[in-house]
């Protein structure tokens, strides 16, 4: 199939098209890994607490929940490459005040919003522009590429944030990302745009409406482990005896319906809507959503428990904990591009399947290895099939998507994409956390009541003040803890050897909800075309 006028016209300008995107891709994802083994660091500098930072990661997620939709169709009013291209100045300057804040407000103004709205540009931008940059039968290598960049940034993201803040500074990876700006910009002159044809007004109703749907639905989620699920957790807010999670989730799916609505409505006056709601009566796109979907919420799950177990279960450094993910990428990136190469005809269906079950094999092979005596090399084997599947997954994905509607609507389904994917880490993270904590806390109780050792006003106290829930805590960590407050030695050992099996149990635990979420995945491959895009293109 020759390309279409607008694509790539040689090699070498495939290559640097691709690598643009890419590097687009990364550095949009490394935000999200890079400052989690620096978050007392960074505290400590701008002078605020732990949780006024882990608050800046809220609020940078929320921004681009919000803005994901509304940024891709903005590509269709000024064109997908000028989008790009201010996504990422409105980026970098996120990024340079946030390697100069000297305060958490201006943190929040350069972290969570700026590099939030650019983010929320350049996202839908990189998947209109593979589609209008790449012949359809070499997208899935072009997406598979793009989309490991994103996951490599994930997985090496604590061992970049671990050297820089070991022995630079925190802020140099901020510096970083705008050297890397300024390098995106230069080369994205290579990018061939997307034809805008008629520009059409944007939907103000509907950007406000999915901006608040989805704004809410995940501020929710990301409240779930501070607040509870369901049952409000003491001291957290509630309503009609349910935890304000439950609330704002409902909230969030009501006006995500009365966006969708809206949107028919539009349609049937012939006006122009912010997405086109029959869109998501196309079985292949929302098979590659439901797809999207899962993998995030999985792959993010995966990226909180196996540096917890690293890093605080066995007491590994920032360093340590980086490299041992590492493995990871290595199948990511063989998968994500080997797989169109060599398979150029290959089943969609059957590689999203395959990758699945090697999603599912990783996390229970992880869950079956976690012992007490167990060390850090039995994560190895786990991550190479965990990272696999990730690639095979990513080898796929975005050329289904984009492939079931008219390369027109694209940025509008690279919006959709990634607000689901946004969707899916969220609640991966919370759901994994939840339930780790969940479970730790039963576990600790549990192991301290039926110790003898242990005095009964201790254990009545500990059930009181830990009933919120215990948290995950090394050996080191509740030993300092236990001394300053003056236990004796025989509950001290108590206590350790309790918080040792808990955590054990807590990981175990999150590991098997997210084996089951890959396992639920299976049930919906069935909507993944057999055929490769290039003979099912509209």
């Amino acid at each position: 199939m020759a390309p279409r006028a607008g694509t790539a016209e040689s090699s070498a300008t495939a290559r640097i098209v691709l690598l643009t995107l890419a590097a687009g891709q990364f550095l949009m994802a490394l935000d999200s890994s890079v400052m989690n083994v620096s978050i007392a660091t960074v505290a400590d500098d701008v002078g605020t607490t732990v949780t006024g930072i882990q608050g800046a990661v809220t609020a940078y997620t929320l921004v681009m929940a919000m803005f994901m939709i509304p940024g891709g169709k903005v590509g269709a009013l000024i064109g997908r490459k000028r989008a790009f291209m201010i996504g990422c100045v409105i980026y970098g300057c996120g990024s340079l005040t946030t390697a100069l804040a000297p305060n958490l407000p201006v943190l929040l103004l350069g972290w969570s919003f700026l590099e939030g709205i650019g983010a929320a540009l350049i996202l839908p931008a990189i998947v209109a522009l593979v589609a209008s940059n790449f012949a359809a039968e070499r997208r899935p290598a072009a997406y598979g590429l793009v989309a490991a960049a994103g996951a490599v940034a994930i997985a090496v993201g604590p061992l970049i944030g671990g050297v820089a803040t070991t022995y630079f500074s925190w802020r140099w990876v901020f510096a970083g990302e705008v050297v890397m700006v300024l390098g995106i910009l230069v080369l994205a002159g290579r990018i061939a745009d997307a034809p805008i044809g008629e520009r059409p007004r944007i939907d103000l109703v509907g950007a406000v409406l999915s901006a608040l749907g989805l704004g809410i639905f995940v501020y929710g989620v990301l409240r779930s482990d501070e607040w509870g699920w369901f049952r409000p957790k003491p001291d957290a807010p509630s309503w009609l005896g349910v935890s304000l999670v439950v609330w704002l989730m409902l909230a969030g799916l009501l006006l995500i319906w009365l966006f969708l609505r809206w949107e028919a409505r539009l349609v049937e006056r012939r006006r122009e809507p912010l997405i086109d709601p029959a869109m998501l009566q196309n079985k292949q796109l929302t098979g590659g959503l439901t797809m999207f979907f899962f993998q995030y919420l999985v792959q993010m799950g995966v990226f909180f428990v196996v540096p917890l177990y690293l890093s605080v279960a066995l007491g590994l450094s920032a360093l340590a904990t980086g490299a041992r993910i590492l493995p990871l990428s290595v199948t990511l990136l063989a998968a994500a591009v080997l797989i169109p190469r060599f398979f150029p005809d290959v089943s969609p269906r059957r590689v999203v399947r395959l990758g699945i079950l090697a999603l599912l094999a990783g996390a229970v092979v992880l869950m079956a290895a976690l012992d007490a005596d167990a060390g850090a090399e039995i994560v190895a084997i786990p991550l190479l099939l965990i990272g696999f599947g990730m690639g095979a997954l990513a080898s796929q994905l975005g050329a289904v998507t984009v492939s079931a509607v008219p390369e027109a609507q694209s940025a509008e389904v690279g919006g959709v994409q990634n607000a689901v994917t946004n969707l899916g880490a969220s609640i991966g993270t919370a759901l994994a956390g939840s339930i780790m904590i969940a479970t730790l806390t039963t576990s600790f109780l549990t192991s301290v009541d039926q110790n003898p050792a242990v005095p009964a006003d201790v254990k009545s106290r500990a059930t009181v003040e830990l009933q919120s829930g215990v948290p995950f805590l090394s050996d080191a960590q509740l030993k300092t803890a236990l001394d300053e407050a003056g236990t004796s030695t025989e509950v001290t050992q108590a206590a350790l050897d309790a918080n040792d099996a808990a955590r054990l149990n807590g990981l175990r635990a999150a590991l098997a909800i997210l084996a089951f979420t890959a396992l639920l995945a299976m049930f919906f491959t069935h909507r993944i075309p057999k055929a490769q895009p290039s003979s099912t293109q509209p």
